[in-house]
């Protein structure tokens, strides 16, 4: 994966972004607000903001928000967006999640929404989050997992990987700068290893519509019949519950939404 690829898929659908209902708004969003508490002098930054909805929902509860992304045209999206809900306080910057271009001890929150499966080195994010964040910050993760043992406990080892294998391919078809989902289990170990304190965390069902879904990546036809056979795969009709409602073709993601503290000094 190169960051250029992601520029690529992203930059020419960051007007899909910014009026995706999946990404403005939905369950995820809320609660990851909520479980943060934000304070009003407190300064935040979001990593990979694309078109900058997780970093508006925050602006108008602290002092200062900083929207980080690698794709300009999506940082266009942001200010746009910014500029008509009037948010004075919010600042964009082309950032690798990788090597934020910050201080240490800069920030009393990093947030990261529906962009970590993009990432080639999730652990080196949260490191790079562990370092611009304060002492006592918080590190506030949504993002889309893939099958693990704790979602899935009735399955063996064997089982589940098989099914996260499959259910990867199908979500780099639609997209080729998806890199991987990473387990719940994934994400809390990597937390831990880095030093945080034991998170707080929750899984949401996040429906899809698939229509839009495989609009905002412009797929073509042969790639849209192929996912559509993927859809029916024994495997991810287990994890991803494809249905039709109201004449709409539907399919369950499961979103976690995490949220770890820096610890303070002993």
């Amino acid at each position: 994966m190169t960051k250029s690829l992601v520029e690529t898929q992203f930059g020419a659908s960051a007007a899909s972004y910014a009026t995706s209902s999946v990404h403005a708004s939905g369950a995820g969003l809320a609660r990851l607000v909520a479980l943060t508490s934000p304070m009003p002098n407190w300064k935040a930054l979001d990593v990979a903001t694309g078109a900058g909805h997780t970093a508006l929902a925050f602006a108008p509860l602290v002092a200062q928000v900083f929207a980080s992304d690698i794709t300009d045209e999506m940082l266009a999206e942001t200010r746009k967006l910014a500029a008509a809900r009037a948010l004075l306080n919010v600042a964009t910057t082309k950032a690798d999640a990788a090597t934020l271009p910050f201080d240490d001890d800069a920030f009393d929150l990093v947030t990261c929404r529906l962009a970590a499966h993009h990432f080639d080195d999730i652990p080196q994010f949260v490191r790079e989050a562990w370092r611009v964040l304060k002492p006592g910050g918080a590190l506030a993760i949504a993002d889309n997992v893939g099958p693990d043992a704790r979602l899935l406990p009735d399955r063996t080892a064997e089982q589940i990987a098989e099914m996260a294998e499959i259910y990867n391919a199908y979500e780099k078809l639609r997209d080729p700068s998806h890199v991987r989902c990473f387990g719940l289990n994934e994400w809390l170990s990597v937390l831990n290893e880095t030093g945080f304190e034991q998170p707080l965390f929750e899984v949401l069902d996040q429906d899809i519509v698939f229509e839009p879904w495989i609009k905002r990546m412009r797929c073509d036809v042969d790639t849209v019949d192929e996912l559509e056979t993927m859809l029916e795969n024994n495997l991810l009709i287990d994890f991803l519950r494809p249905r039709t409602e109201n004449d709409e073709r539907l399919f369950t993601l499961q979103e976690a939404i995490i949220v770890a503290r820096k610890p303070e000094p002993a």
